[in-house]
């Protein structure tokens, strides 16, 4: 939590570019094969038949690959077919201080979506992502494992360190 509000303090003190429209960025240089298995682990698990979830809650982390996913709650929504859950993972929606690792990469944000089979994850509120010593910041980042890019969109703000040594 302290490196967070450091790099949030960072952020508003420094000179900082804005972009109204949002920031392209790479995320990883690790793609996530979307049918590789996604693996859970957390302090308790509920599950609702009915509807085709489950809850798991209480030091979540979530692996795909090198993907690796925590929060305080993950809620897994399985894919139905023709009213039949079919067993796989369609959606992963993680609430509560959200953080998502890939390699040496990292963004934090309160609540974030991962659309399995489109390997996309949309993480939302008050988004950090830090990237070596470089940190950028705004309302919503999406990312597109396939492809290993992301899309910061909202008030963007960041943070270019440079290499002299001032």
């Amino acid at each position: 939590m302290l490196k967070k509000l450091a790099v949030i303090g960072a952020l508003m003190l420094a000179p900082t570019l804005g972009f109204a429209q949002g920031a392209g960025v790479t995320f990883g240089g690790v793609k996530v094969n979307p049918n590789e298995p996604v693996e859970i682990t957390a302090d308790e698990l509920s599950v609702d038949q009915t509807n085709g979830s489950a809850v798991f809650a209480g030091n979540v982390v979530a692996g795909q690959g090198d993907l690796r996913l925590s929060a305080a709650q993950v809620r897994v929504q399985y894919a139905v077919v023709d009213g039949v859950n079919t067993g796989e993972i369609d959606n992963l929606f993680a609430t509560g201080g959200v953080v998502l690792v890939n390699g040496a990469e990292a963004a934090e944000a309160r609540e974030a979506v991962y659309s399995v089979g489109s390997s996309q994850i949309e993480m939302t509120g008050d988004v950090v992502l830090t990237q070596g010593q470089s940190a950028l910041s705004g309302e919503k980042l999406i990312v597109d494992l396939a492809a290993g890019t992301g899309r910061m969109v909202g008030r963007v703000k960041t943070i270019f360190k440079t290499g002299g040594n001032n």
